[in-house]
């Protein structure tokens, strides 16, 4: 299904009921808007992980603008700004108010941008495996501990230089550092991807990404979940994240012997977790 926002189409897909039959009412669930990472891919990673927490909410998966099946638009208008603004545009067009909005990696920066640019708009926030600043020396340090002097430097060509080559030497040696747990090989085949998209991120936006003196602007409960041995997001960047909002705004969750999106790899831990925060 696509939707209308501002210039753009945008694509979603929904699991579960809003409404469901409790007795002799219909009994109202929170919705959560998931928001995937890359930038570049598309929701498809969510699934079928995602899929349990229907039972405990209306789930609603979204792509970004550019971003797998959403339109492309004007390139532009591929920032974190807009990005943001999007899910406000999004949840308006299908008039879903006081979502909660959980953002993984890239999708959790956008949703420090919608939370900092609408902070009345969400009813909670949940920021998996993500950053707030650019430090790409941190993830560097990472891959050379998780994968040697090789590894760091597949991935400092890849931030200096995007391009095809780059890229895909970075998925081979760098994405299977990314969790304790093998990803299946369905996972990249089966994403609508947008590499002009990730290149471009990674020559601009990722330089410039300081989302760190907007946080303070937060107000709804905020759960951040970070991954001990994630090597492209370090914990070190959420552990800034929880520092910069409002006091007893946020909770940080460091999960050990996990990587970057703790689901994947400790999904019994992260899915009670999310669960408990969702319904508190």
């Amino acid at each position: 299904m696509r939707v209308q926002v501002g210039d753009v189409r945008l694509f979603f897909d929904v699991e579960g009921a809003k409404l469901r039959p409790d007795g002799a009412k219909m009994r109202e669930v929170p919705t959560v808007i998931l928001l995937h990472g890359g930038p570049g891919f598309d929701h498809s990673n969510f699934k079928p992980d995602f899929s349990r927490l229907a039972e405990t909410a209306q789930v609603v998966y979204l792509d970004h603008r550019g971003n797998g099946r959403s339109d492309r638009g004007d390139p532009a208008k591929w920032n974190l700004p807009q990005w943001g603004d999007d899910v406000r545009g999004f949840c308006e067009a299908l008039e879903i108010e006081r979502p909660i909005v959980l953002g993984v990696s890239f999708g959790g920066m956008v949703a420090m941008s919608y939370a900092t640019r609408h902070p009345e708009h969400p009813a909670k926030l949940v920021l998996s495996s993500t950053a707030a600043v650019s430090r790409q020396d941190r993830s560097l340090e990472m891959f050379e501990k998780l994968g040697g002097a090789e590894v760091r430097e597949v991935a400092r060509r890849f931030f200096e230089n995007p391009g095809p080559e780059a890229m895909a030497e970075y998925q081979k040696k760098c994405l299977p550092l990314y969790n304790r747990k093998p990803s299946p090989p369905e996972f990249m085949q089966r994403a609508v991807m947008n590499p002009k998209l990730t290149a471009d991120f990674f020559l601009h936006e990722a330089h410039t990404l300081n989302l760190l003196p907007d946080l303070a602007k937060i107000k709804c409960p905020t759960l951040i979940t970070a991954g001990e041995l994630d090597p492209i997001l370090p914990v070190a960047d959420s552990k800034d994240i929880a520092a910069a909002m409002a006091p007893g705004v946020a909770r940080l969750e460091v999960f050990e012997n996990a990587g970057h999106g703790v689901h994947r790899d400790q999904p019994d831990r992260f899915f009670k977790m999310l669960d408990e925060f969702i319904l508190a």
